[in-house]
């Protein structure tokens, strides 16, 4: 619909100007003007040089630009104009001089030279030089621009898919890492395993479902972390600090789904010991259009073979999707400052 639009207002801009090209005399009324026409005549005689150019740029614009320039047989491209303007020059005389009623004021005009003559042919062949110019002009501009765009809504595309094979990518890797944690927990508490796969149909509902709009309210996404957080809290021993502040947010703001919860996770997986002190701390706070999330937590890095949450991909998949979705627009920290381990996010949500 907005490609048929703007063709629609690209072609009244054509009338337009050939609108005000063709009613010029009419713009013209003083006696003493010389470009004041008197008699319909005379307005036939005007009107010729104006067609003409509107053969010339449209022969170009509609036909020789693309067949031959889009080509680059810029040899054709010449031999054709030259040809062109020969032979409207040439209908253009005797149209003037054989076809039409001569003007009133014919009879006082003096037999013009052969120097007059060339002087008259060339100058018309210059001006329609410059009518196909402006023909190569303005059609190159027009396929430029469509090439802009076209690149602009291709590149669109192609973040779209790779948005949503991200969104993919997260979703299994987010279950896989929850069901490792059931899992384990089975083991030493068949209640609390339970409880928490009754948490877990209330978070996958979320992600399956929910989390396939590209935004969400941050409500929403507050409540999934919530419950989450409270999954995590029925596996880790007792003795881990484990505080969480997260906003009630009005449901007119909204968020990219699961922005954060590979922050949390990361958090929850190298920041548990159970058999020493731990802890993990996450606040997020929303004001207005920004918001920001900060994790810490201490750090016991697991090894190589006792990590089973997955490939990782985690906080490079985070990575990506912030700079899919708000490009310009976030600022990304993590790593790790002594004995710890720190995660910022800032998004600004216009």
């Amino acid at each position: 619909m907005r490609t048929l639009q703007s063709k629609h207002i690209h072609w009244l801009v054509h009338v337009a100007a050939w609108g005000v090209l063709l009613g010029q005399p009419l713009f013209f009324t003083g006696s003493g003007s010389r470009e004041t026409i008197t008699s319909f005549e005379e307005y036939v005689h005007f009107l010729v040089m104006p067609l003409s150019f509107m053969v010339v740029f449209y022969a170009n614009y509609l036909w020789l630009i693309p067949r031959t320039l889009f080509s680059k047989r810029i040899g054709r491209f010449v031999l054709g104009n030259v040809l062109l303007i020969g032979a409207v020059m040439l209908a253009v005389h005797v149209l003037s001089r054989h076809v039409l009623p001569p003007p009133p004021d014919a009879h006082l005009r003096p037999d013009p030279s052969w120097q007059d003559m060339v002087r008259f042919f060339a100058r018309n062949a210059v001006l329609y030089l410059l009518v196909a110019c402006v023909a190569v002009s303005i059609r190159m501009t027009g396929e430029w621009a469509r090439a802009a765009s076209a690149r602009q809504e291709l590149e669109r595309v192609h973040a779209e898919a790779e948005l949503q094979n991200l969104k993919s990518q997260l979703n299994p890797h987010f279950l896989f890492n929850t069901l490792n944690n059931i899992y384990s927990l089975i083991g030493l508490d068949a209640a609390r395993a339970q409880q928490s796969v009754h948490e877990l149909s209330r978070m996958l509902r979320y992600v399956l479902y929910d989390s396939s709009r590209p935004l969400v309210p941050l409500r929403e996404e507050m409540d999934f972390l919530r419950n989450y957080v409270e999954l995590m809290r029925l596996r880790v021993p007792r003795q881990v600090d484990v505080q969480v502040s997260l906003p009630d947010a009005p449901p007119a703001v909204q968020v990219a789904p699961l922005l954060f919860i590979s922050l949390v996770e990361n958090a929850f997986k190298h920041g548990v010991s159970s058999d020493g002190p731990s802890y993990v701390h996450i606040r997020i706070e929303e004001d207005g259009a920004r918001l920001t999330c900060r994790i810490e937590n201490s750090l016991f890095p697991k090894a190589e073979g006792q990590d089973r949450s997955g490939s990782g991909i985690g906080l490079k998949n985070l990575e990506r999707r912030l700079e899919l979705i708000y490009p310009g627009r976030h600022t990304f920290q993590h790593g790790a400052v002594g004995n710890a381990y720190m995660s910022y996010l800032e998004v600004d949500l216009r």
